[in-house]
């Protein structure tokens, strides 16, 4: 019995130091396949005619519960023209999608217009929530071009709320979050762009 013990421990031990040693050899490559697929979305939600920086190196952090529907701070990428900011693209949650939290990133322009909306992760029904996702519909790209006019625009819910965004056949609470996520952040946005533009870039300070 001891010897099959010290076996069953030997055998516990080195497949912990295998785990160990692959989560180490792959956190770099994920981390930066993490960091390109990034810099996709960000190309794609703020076009490169607008600015001339390197979004990800323009990085804070915002932190406001009740308009960013988490109490951790999330980055902001601020795109800047000759100095002068142009644009934000913020990350922010919708806590109460159908199975959970959605995390998406939101393209704003300094005039307060959508430029771009894209999901970053979700576990929504697949074939019905998963609508959110680029690749399943265009469903995204109905937010390019929206403005808020205040707090109460009654234009951002979805359709069966008297609102003028479509809903899905059959998932109805996704979408509704989804809006309402993007509009929490485009009137947070709204409020605070010059304090947001003037804060320190302080994303790397998140990481060390």
């Amino acid at each position: 019995m001891m010897k099959n013990g010290l076996l069953l421990g030997l055998f516990a031990l080195l497949c912990t130091g295998l785990v160990a040693l692959v989560n180490q050899q792959t956190a770099a490559k994920i981390q930066q396949q993490q960091k390109h697929e990034l810099m996709r979305v960000l190309h794609q939600i703020i076009p490169d005619a607008m600015h001339d920086n390197e979004l990800t190196s323009q990085c804070t952090l915002l932190q406001d519960k009740e308009a960013l529907g988490t109490d951790s701070p999330l980055p902001a990428y601020i795109a800047t023209q000759a100095g002068q900011a142009v644009a934000i693209a913020l990350e922010t949650i919708a806590p109460d999608g159908y199975n959970g939290q959605i995390k998406l990133i939101v393209g704003i322009s300094a005039e307060g217009t959508v430029l771009g909306v894209r999901t970053l992760s979700h576990q929504e029904t697949p074939g019905l929530g998963d609508k959110i996702e680029l690749r399943k519909s265009g469903w995204v790209l109905s937010f390019a071009g929206k403005e808020l006019g205040d707090e109460a625009d009654e234009r951002w819910r979805v359709k069966k709320d008297g609102g003028s965004f479509d809903q899905f056949t059959g998932a109805t609470i996704t979408p509704r979050a989804y809006v309402k996520a993007v509009k929490r952040a485009l009137w947070y946005v709204k409020q605070h762009q010059q304090a947001i533009f003037r804060q320190p870039r302080n994303c790397e300070a998140q990481h060390d």
